[in-house]
């Protein structure tokens, strides 16, 4: 079976700004941080950081009492965010009695934690609280792969439901996986995305160790992700759930879908090198598979939506991986690195930033690095930073960059939707 076209119909996300997607992308676009001072009073000490969270997200008038009930804030995030892009899809929430077409459709999701708060909880209950037993529902609440077996459940795909989890790099390929099943023909529509909650007390404190989070207070919360400064100090986490309905391009256009872009390419590689460290040849091997993949070279490139954490080490590599490259078109390739504004989803941050650049392509407009205007630390030169938001542009393909601790990396190409 030969090849088919992969058409963009559905997208959704949980925004941490409220709004849809539209409202979202306008944000970025005006270098709006969401990142916000965190402080919990969870034992043994409060937590207190920079996050991004998604405080107008109402898990019950999403997804209804019962089903809300079922769910750890991981799985309702990612299921929300899945009904959204369905939905604007076109796409009937449940096949009829005799539509056996959803038999091959599925659902792959990306999360770094799944359910971890579940567990957490559990211990919390067993070891300070003195309880003798943990919740009846602990073990479907916290099992990785919730959010994609209840998203297949509520949409009715039989085909394959499955979960990754490869870190930072989890979404990203759980996006591009589904897209070679589409493409391959084994589907002809998939559902795909990340979800991750990232401030449960255990999970902020193992960030806490290794010295990669920003401090921030208050005032200084919403500046603290500083990817390619200079005075950059860290990562901050963030929660949310982002989706895309993927869809046969034939089977799109006949049924009259509204076509919002095109996933043309997938690159994957490991950097066998370091479990943190990131290696600058792995990155380039990810980034050529996916031009590859694509079949289009450096110069039809018009925007890389960076990985870009601000941590001290990863930033740079990932700059010199793009300079070996795109060679000489390297510095008129506009990069930036959202994270500064919607902070790091983990295993979802493949997903909203698939979602950044399929928005950057349909509304032909570029989101900025935030904070990063006159700090450029030097080891960070030899690409065009955005500095600020730029509209009215003439972009046909842009890439997607996931890397991950355990040298996992991924990197999505996306096209332009049809004018």
């Amino acid at each position: 079976m030969g090849a088919h076209r992969v058409a963009i119909t559905g997208i959704g996300l949980i925004s941490p700004y409220g709004g849809d997607t539209t409202d979202f992308f306008h944000r970025l676009l005006a270098g709006e941080s969401a990142v916000r001072h965190l402080t919990t009073e969870a034992p043994p000490r409060p937590l207190s950081t920079p996050f991004v969270s998604c405080p107008g997200f109402d898990a019950e008038a999403a997804l209804g009492k019962p089903l809300a009930l079922m769910m750890e804030r991981f799985s309702q995030l990612g299921t929300a965010a899945a009904f959204q892009a369905w939905e604007q899809a076109g796409l009937p929430r449940q096949p009829g009695e005799s539509d056996e077409s959803r038999d091959t459709w599925g659902c792959i999701w990306g999360t770094a934690l799944g359910g971890l708060s579940a567990h957490e909880r559990g211990a919390r209950d067993l070891w300070v609280n003195g309880r003798e037993r943990v919740s009846p529902l602990s073990v479907v609440l916290g099992m990785n792969n919730a959010a994609n077996a209840h998203i297949s459940i509520q949409l009715g795909l039989g085909g394959v439901s499955t979960s990754h989890t490869a870190a930072c790099a989890s979404s990203g390929m759980a996006i591009g996986e589904a897209f070679r099943r589409v493409r391959s023909g084994e589907a002809t529509v998939m559902l795909t995305g990340g979800s991750d909650v990232c401030q449960s007390h255990g999970v902020v404190r193992a960030w806490e160790a290794m010295r990669v989070l920003s401090p921030g207070n208050a005032d200084s919360a919403p500046a603290a992700c500083r990817p390619f400064a200079a005075d950059r100090a860290g990562l901050v986490l963030g929660e949310g759930g982002a989706a895309l309905v993927l869809e046969a391009w034939d089977h799109a256009l006949a049924r009259g879908a509204t076509i919002h872009g095109e996933i043309v390419g997938y690159g994957t590689s490991c950097d066998h090198n370091h479990l943190v460290r990131p290696h600058r040849q792995g990155q380039v091997r990810a980034l050529r598979a996916a031009l590859d993949d694509a079949g289009l070279a450096p110069h039809d490139i018009h925007y890389v939506n960076a990985h870009g954490t601000a941590t001290a080490e990863g930033d740079p590599v990932e700059v010199a991986a793009l300079r070996e490259v795109f060679g000489e078109r390297a510095a008129a390739l506009p990069v930036s690195a959202t994270k500064s504004m919607h902070g790091h989803l983990l295993g979802a941050a493949g997903a909203i930033e698939a979602v950044v650049t399929v928005l950057a392509l349909r509304e032909q407009a570029i989101p900025p690095t935030a904070h990063l205007s006159g700090r450029l630390d030097p080891a960070c030169e030899g690409v065009d930073h955005v500095l600020q938001g730029r509209r009215g542009l003439s972009l046909q393909a842009a890439l997607s960059n996931s890397f991950a601790f355990g040298g996992s990396n991924a990197v999505l190409a996306f096209g332009a939707p049809p004018r």
